[in-house]
C-alpha cells in the first residue's frame, strides 16, 4: 500500500539533496573564483607598483649618481672654474672645396656666398628621465640632433640609446663614467672608459660610435694629463672630438629658466656661420626640455640655416686642436 509520508518524505530529501549539492557548486567556484579574482587585482596592483617603482628607482640611481660625480668632481678640481665656458679658442678650420673654411665667419647678409649657416644641437650626460621628452619635441620638428651620452645600464636607458639611433640621431661619447677623477687620472684609465663605453653603446645599439666630447671640453683644466696626450689617442682611434661654440648654461648648478637658456642658445647665432650648441640632457635640466621648442623655431625661421646632427662632414668645432 503507498504511503503518502514516505512519498512526501523521499521528496523532501531529494529536495534538500538538490539543494546541498548547488550549495557545494556554489561554495566550490566561489572558492575558485574569489582566490581567482583576488590573484588577477593583485598581480594587476603588483605590475604596476612595480612599474612606478623601477621609475622611481631609475630616477633615484640618477640622481644619486648625479650627486657622487658632481661631488667627486668638486673634491678633485680644487680650485672653482667653469668648465662648461667658452673657450678663447672658437674657430674650426678645415679644408672645404680647396678654401679655408671657417666657422666664425658670418653667413652672407644676403645668403649670395656659399656660406651656409649650420647648427648643431647637442645634449651631453644622458640618457636621463627627459631624453624621451626631448626626443618628441625633436620629433615633432624633424630635427636630428646630436646626443653626447655617458655609460648606464638600467632598462629605460637602453631603450632611449636605441631610440636616438632609430629615430637618426647621432650616437656620441662623453664617457662611461663622467667622474673626472677616474677618467683623467691617466691615459690608461681614460682608454680604459672610452673601450667601456664603445663597446657597451654597440653592444645595446649595434652603432660603434666614432664621435667624442670631452668632459669639461678639450680645453679642461681638471685632466691630469696632458689634453694632447688624449686627443692624439682619439686620433689614433680614428674618434673625432667637438666641444662648442654657443653654451645655452644649463650645466650651471642652479636651475635657469627657459627664457634664459633660450635666448643664450639664440643671442649669438648671427655672429657664426657654424654652431655647436651645449645642451644637457639631465635630471633638474627640465627647463632645457621647456626651452627646446623655441630655439628650434627660431633657428629653422633664420634665413640660410641648417640644422644638422653631427656627422664625419662636420667641421669640429674643437677648444684645443691636436699637437696644441
Amino acid at each position: 500500500m503507498y504511503d503518502i509520508n514516505d512519498a512526501s518524505y523521499a521528496a523532501y530529501r531529494r529536495r534538500r539533496v538538490q539543494r546541498l549539492k548547488k550549495i557545494i557548486v556554489v561554495t566550490i567556484l566561489l572558492a575558485i573564483l574569489i582566490p581567482l579574482i583576488c590573484s588577477v587585482v593583485f598581480i594587476s596592483l603588483y605590475v604596476h607598483s612595480r612599474k612606478e617603482y623601477r621609475e622611481l628607482n631609475t630616477r633615484y640611481e640618477e640622481l644619486l649618481s648625479t650627486m657622487e660625480s658632481l661631488r667627486d668632481d668638486i673634491a678633485y678640481i680644487e680650485e672653482e672654474q667653469d668648465v662648461y665656458s667658452v673657450s678663447e679658442v672658437t674657430e674650426s678650420a678645415r679644408e672645404y672645396s680647396g678654401e679655408v673654411y671657417q666657422a666664425d665667419t658670418p653667413v652672407d647678409a644676403d645668403g649670395s656666398g656659399t656660406n651656409v649657416r649650420r647648427v648643431y644641437l647637442t645634449f651631453d650626460d644622458g640618457p636621463s628621465i627627459y631624453t624621451g621628452e626631448i626626443l618628441d619635441v625633436l620629433a615633432e620638428y624633424g630635427v636630428h640632433a646630436t646626443f653626447f651620452v655617458t655609460g648606464k645600464d638600467d632598462e629605460a636607458s637602453q631603450e632611449a640609446y636605441k631610440r636616438i639611433v632609430d629615430e637618426g640621431h647621432t650616437l656620441g661619447m662623453h664617457s662611461y663614467s663622467h667622474r673626472y677623477s677616474q677618467i683623467y687620472a691617466s691615459k690608461e684609465a681614460f682608454a680604459e672608459d672610452l673601450d667601456k663605453l664603445q663597446e657597451y653603446l654597440y653592444d645595446v645599439t649595434g652603432v660603434w660610435s666614432r664621435y667624442y666630447r670631452f668632459p669639461g671640453g678639450s680645453s679642461n683644466t681638471a685632466s691630469k694629463v696632458d689634453m694632447k696626450v688624449l686627443i692624439d689617442y682619439l686620433t689614433d682611434r680614428d674618434i673625432m672630438y667637438f666641444d662648442w661654440n654657443i653654451v645655452s648654461g644649463d650645466a650651471s648648478g642652479y636651475v635657469l629658466s627657459a627664457d634664459t637658456i633660450y635666448n643664450n642658445c639664440i643671442s649669438k647665432l648671427e655672429d657664426v656661420n657654424e654652431a655647436i650648441i651645449l645642451m644637457h640632457d639631465a635630471s633638474g635640466k627640465h627647463t632645457t626640455v621647456e626651452a627646446l621648442p623655441r630655439v628650434i623655431e627660431a633657428i629653422q625661421g633664420m634665413d640660410n640655416t641648417e640644422l644638422l646632427p653631427i656627422d664625419d662632414d662636420t667641421y669640429p668645432i674643437q677648444h684645443r686642436k691636436a699637437g696644441s
